[in-house]
């Protein structure tokens, strides 16, 4: 049944690249920043907790999948077959306490095996195969933790605590001294200390980020609305009368 389902779906999306004006005109390229708006709509719909949102853009990010694998068969690059098999191999590689002989201990001895396996399959470094367009934090915190399983990383979190305190430390100095170039760099380098931080205390990132942004706009957006019911709006109101319905934002909208 399932089968059935995708091969009809596989049809569809053919049948659109041959007759739809605007399908015809895409190739690789043109749609790949749609791409990852999809991704981050599935992102949304996971942390929102929206089920049937999730099964929507699940959806469309398969469309994605398929349509590249369209482009690509018309072009005698690769199939969708081949999109198929290869991901297939992969997963049977990459698990030999799966589908292999290999004894693992815990997800950590796994993890571990998982990138000893990449460099069996060709890659030169561990750090290969992290797409530079991810978001930096998201990609700081990737870096890191590769190279954290080969053993290169620091030995208690009090070190990278005074690492990130050394990090401030020189920002601020750059900054007193009014070098704006070398202030980015010590900005860029305290960031990534505290990647390194938030992975020691079981923190990711990413998320702490992502959560932080929605509970300020949320905050923001209940000071708009309070001034609106008194006929104001930010650009009229002083930073006092904001601040006060910031405060009261709090209790509404905890951390």
């Amino acid at each position: 049944m399932i089968a059935e389902k995708f091969i009809r779906f596989v049809e569809i999306t053919k049948k659109l690249r041959k007759e739809c004006p605007w399908d015809k005109e895409q190739d690789h390229a043109s749609i790949r920043y749609n791409l990852i708006e999809e991704a981050y709509e599935v992102v949304e719909a996971i942390e929102s907790n929206n089920i049937n949102e999730l099964q929507r853009e699940l959806g469309d990010l398969l469309l994605h999948v398929v349509f590249h694998s369209n482009i690509a068969e018309e072009k005698n690059e690769f199939t969708l077959e081949q999109v198929l098999d290869t991901i297939t191999e992969k997963l049977i590689f990459r698990h030999p306490h799966i589908f292999g002989n290999t004894s693992v201990k815990d997800t950590d001895h796994i993890k571990r095996n998982w990138e000893k396996l990449k460099i069996e399959e060709g890659r030169e470094s561990l750090l290969e195969g992290i797409p530079k367009e991810m978001p930096s934090l998201l990609r700081a915190q990737r870096i890191t933790d590769r190279a954290s399983r080969a053993g290169f990383d620091w030995e208690n979190v009090t070190d990278v605590w005074k690492k990130v305190e050394e990090e401030i430390d020189e920002l601020q100095e750059a900054i007193t001294n009014k070098e704006k170039e070398k202030a980015e760099k010590e900005f860029g380098d305290l960031l990534f200390s505290l990647v390194n931080y938030a992975r020691f205390i079981d923190v990711h990132p990413e998320n702490a980020l992502r959560r932080s942004i929605e509970k300020f706009i949320a905050r923001f957006q209940y000071i708009e609305r309070k001034l609106a019911e008194i006929g104001k709006d930010v650009h009229s109101s002083s930073l006092a009368e904001m601040d006060s319905l910031w405060n009261e934002s709090k209790k509404i909208i905890p951390s």
